[in-house]
C-alpha cells in the first residue's frame, strides 16, 4: 500500500505564489509517475501538471507558464511551484502516483486565490 501526503496549501492574493509538496511512503517500487489534478467546486478533476520519472513534464495550458512541476525521487516526492496566480486557481488540489496499473491519491490540499 501507498499512502500521499500533500501540504502546502493556503490562501494568497493574487499574483502570489505557493508550493504544494506530495510525500509518497509505502510499498512503492520500479518505475512511477506522479502528479498534480485539481478540482474547483461543482467541477470535475482536471490534470494541472505530471512528470515521469525521466523527469519529462506536461502540464495543463491554463498553467503552462506559471507553474512547474519537479520530483526528487530519493525522496519519492513531487512538488509544484504555483506563480502568478488567479482566482480561477482557486481549488482542492491532490497528489497522483500511478504505479503500473495501481493508482494511489493523497487526501488533497485546498488553495484558495482571492483578495
Amino acid at each position: 500500500q501507498v499512502q500521499l501526503v500533500e501540504s502546502g496549501g493556503g490562501l494568497v492574493q493574487p499574483g502570489g505564489s505557493l508550493r504544494l509538496s506530495c510525500a509518497a511512503s509505502g510499498s512503492i517500487s520500479g518505475s512511477y509517475a506522479m502528479d498534480w489534478f485539481r478540482q474547483a467546486p461543482g467541477k470535475q478533476r482536471e490534470l494541472v501538471a505530471e512528470v515521469t520519472r525521466l523527469l519529462n513534464t506536461n502540464y495543463a495550458e491554463s498553467v503552462k507558464g506559471r507553474f512547474t512541476i519537479s520530483r526528487d525521487n530519493a525522496k519519492n516526492s513531487v512538488y509544484l511551484q504555483m506563480n502568478s496566480l488567479k482566482p480561477k486557481d482557486t481549488a482542492v488540489y491532490f497528489c497522483r502516483l500511478i504505479s503500473g496499473v495501481k493508482v494511489y491519491w493523497g487526501q488533497g490540499t485546498q488553495v484558495t486565490v482571492t483578495e
